[in-house]
């Protein structure tokens, strides 16, 4: 069983930060790639930044320049640092990790850029 706790969510003002934290815990061997998703009302969840297990990583072109994606291996921790918040980067952020050929996901935490 594998357990994944998310957080750092919360309001923030068009321009401002925010960084969320994902711990995976649990029957944990290797994790291949750690990554987050988010999903605002009404549409499908995208893949929002994604990094292996070497480091290698991967954004979406609409959060690329503004967010980073790191780890840490010795935690079983992802973490999405946001930066220049824009009100269209309003959703649940989700993350997933997969170990072998599973994927986990977490509970989910709001983020919300508004004046």
């Amino acid at each position: 069983q594998v357990q994944l706790v998310e957080s750092g969510g919360g309001l923030v003002q068009p321009g401002g930060s925010l960084r969320l934290s994902c711990a995976a815990s649990g029957s944990i061997a290797t994790i291949n790639r750690m990554g987050w998703y988010r999903q605002a009302p009404g549409k499908e969840r995208e893949l929002v930044a994604r990094i292996t297990s070497s480091g290698s990583t991967y954004y979406a072109d609409s959060v690329k320049g503004r967010f980073t994606i790191s780890r840490d291996n010795a935690k079983n921790t992802v973490y999405l640092q946001m930066n220049s918040l824009k009100p269209e980067d309003t959703a649940v952020y989700y993350c997933k990790i997969d170990i072998l050929a599973s994927g986990y996901w977490g509970q989910g935490t709001q983020v919300t850029v508004s004046s």
